[in-house]
């Protein structure tokens, strides 16, 4: 099994096999609008237009999980991102990272990269992994890791 096997829809409700990023590198964020760590957004897009030509995809699913800091639509979190970071990366549907209405791909993502001591749970928004051309999981990053302290580790998979 790999990324390339799940599915997503996009922020607007279309599907979004993950196949559609077979061979690319993928960096996978659950993100918020209204969290502390929102202004990674900025970086995030920074390394997205720095790497997209050489293959680099950034994901970023909503969720609404961690003190309720993405509580709009899907037509809310459209406007902020793009109105307030000019996220041009595809933002997909807002889900659920945890628990047992989790995404499946989150499901996969935490049993294929365990976090500090062992735990699958997402502990915050903006926990983010790495994913390799052939769609493995590479790495798994806390929130307070910032988008340029993954540069030398995507560096590696591109």
């Amino acid at each position: 099994m790999s990324a390339y096997d799940f599915e997503a829809q996009t922020l607007d409700g279309k599907p979004a096999p993950l196949g559609d990023y077979r061979g690319k590198v993928l960096l996978i964020v659950n993100t918020a609008s209204k969290c502390g760590f929102t202004p990674q957004y900025e970086g995030l897009e920074a390394l997205y237009r720095k790497f997209k030509d050489r293959g680099l995809v950034i994901l970023g699913f909503p969720c609404n999980q961690f003190g309720a800091q993405e509580p709009g639509d899907a037509a809310e979190i459209a406007s902020f991102c793009s109105l307030t970071y000019d996220v041009s990366f595809p933002m997909m549907g807002k889900i659920d990272v945890n628990g047992p209405k989790a995404h499946p791909l989150y499901a996969w993502l935490k049993g294929e990269k365990k976090g500090i001591l062992g735990t699958e749970g997402i502990k915050w928004n903006f926990t983010k992994f790495l994913i390799d051309r052939e769609g493995k999981v590479a790495g798994r990053f806390a929130p307070t890791a910032t988008p340029q302290s993954l540069e030398s580790a995507i560096e590696a998979l591109i």
